[in-house]
């Protein structure tokens, strides 16, 4: 059973995608909450796999209450996926660099939120697919074989490589078929990379790609 946090200051949200995620055998929302403080005692409370969250809300917005979930070892099985009505804005990468594994508009389609949900709870990365293009379009622009940031050193070129694919929005089967290895293969240098990088997740591999110089920034 994925259980599921909802934190939205507007009810009428809350209870629409309450309604969806209820209806599934497979999933349970547990809790309810209308800000950012109270969703991050809830989240304490409950220990849900995943925290749905707004990203502006009153008292402690998205962002603030991601980074205050990523901080608490208590919650390292917490997923935040942040909700947003738009497709970028200034905190995606905010919220990224604070530990949200993903974001989703919420004009999301009934499937897409469903689908989202288990990708989360699986510890994978989600981003709507119009976020991931306008977030790689504003902040990367070209991969480079050889990164200088800290921690790069100890990645091997292939695990490099993976990282630079993984920071322009490619899959693990659209990085096998880049560097003509296994899926299975590509997986496994993304998820070693993520180890030796102490990333939580694929969404923070694009910031420490970018911070770190394994890409380069550009865009508007």
């Amino acid at each position: 059973m994925i259980r599921v946090l909802l934190v939205d200051d507007q009810p009428l949200i809350r209870s629409g995608f309450r309604a969806l995620l209820d209806l599934e055998d497979d999933i349970e929302v547990v809790a309810e909450a209308g800000d950012g403080v109270e969703g991050l005692a809830l989240a304490r409370e409950h220990l849900p796999d995943i925290a749905l969250v707004d990203v502006q809300m009153p008292v402690a917005d998205g962002i603030e209450t991601t980074r205050r979930i990523a901080a608490d070892p208590a919650l390292a099985g917490v997923h935040v996926v942040i909700l947003t009505n738009y497709g970028l804005d200034e905190y995606v990468f905010d919220a990224l660099r604070a530990g949200a594994a993903g974001f989703l508009v919420k004009d999301i389609v009934p499937e897409d939120l469903l689908h989202a949900v288990r990708v989360a709870a699986r510890g994978d990365a989600l981003l709507a697919p119009s976020i991931t293009r306008k977030l790689i379009d504003r902040y990367v622009t070209r991969p480079i074989t050889l990164g200088t940031g800290r921690g790069l050193e100890e990645l091997t070129n292939r695990e490099r490589e993976s990282v630079a694919l993984v920071a322009q929005g490619l899959s693990n089967d659209q990085i096998a078929d880049c560097l003509a290895i296994s899926p299975l293969t590509a997986k496994t240098h993304v998820n070693r990379a993520m180890a030796k990088l102490h990333a939580r997740d694929r969404a923070q591999l694009v910031v420490i790609a970018y911070e770190s110089g394994l890409v380069v920034p550009g865009g508007s």
